[in-house]
């Protein structure tokens, strides 16, 4: 049973980040289940710090971005969804040229609060380099009066 209130358009999606973070690193949204998002977004020259390998920060942008859309499909259309907190644990290195994978699954989907799982992988070897958790609070978009 899929846990989204709005219907998953992967296509929409993409067509927002054109002059944002997300399309500027190009990250992709690439799988939408019943109960997770998918996302790559390959390492080049963007990403990387000094030593050539994936900068911890980018990995929280991957991580928030799917997070984020996961709780806005979550969300009523009046509704939206803003990051309350991130973490974050780097736990191998990604060299340029390689791919992330990224899972994002729900922890808890709340009326007012939702936190999220992420789980990225390099693609080259499948070993997972990053575990993240995102927590969204649910405001109401509707303007009074």
């Amino acid at each position: 049973m899929p846990i989204w209130k709005r219907p998953p358009d992967i296509t929409e999606i993409h067509s927002r980040q054109p002059n944002t973070v997300n399309g500027l690193l190009g990250i992709r949204i690439t799988e939408v289940g019943d109960d997770f998002i998918k996302g790559e977004m390959d390492v080049d020259e963007r990403h990387v710090q000094p030593f050539g390998i994936l900068h911890g920060g980018v990995s929280v942008v991957l991580a928030e971005t799917l997070g984020s859309v996961a709780s806005v499909l979550c969300c009523e259309e009046h509704q939206g969804a803003v990051g309350l907190e991130i973490n974050a644990n780097h736990l191998l290195p990604v060299p340029r040229g390689d791919t992330v994978l990224a899972e994002c699954r729900p922890v808890r989907v709340g009326r007012s609060v939702h936190v999220w799982n992420i789980e990225m992988r390099r693609k080259s070897d499948g070993k997972l380099n990053c575990v993240s958790r995102l927590t969204t609070s649910i405001i109401d978009r509707r303007r009074p009066g």
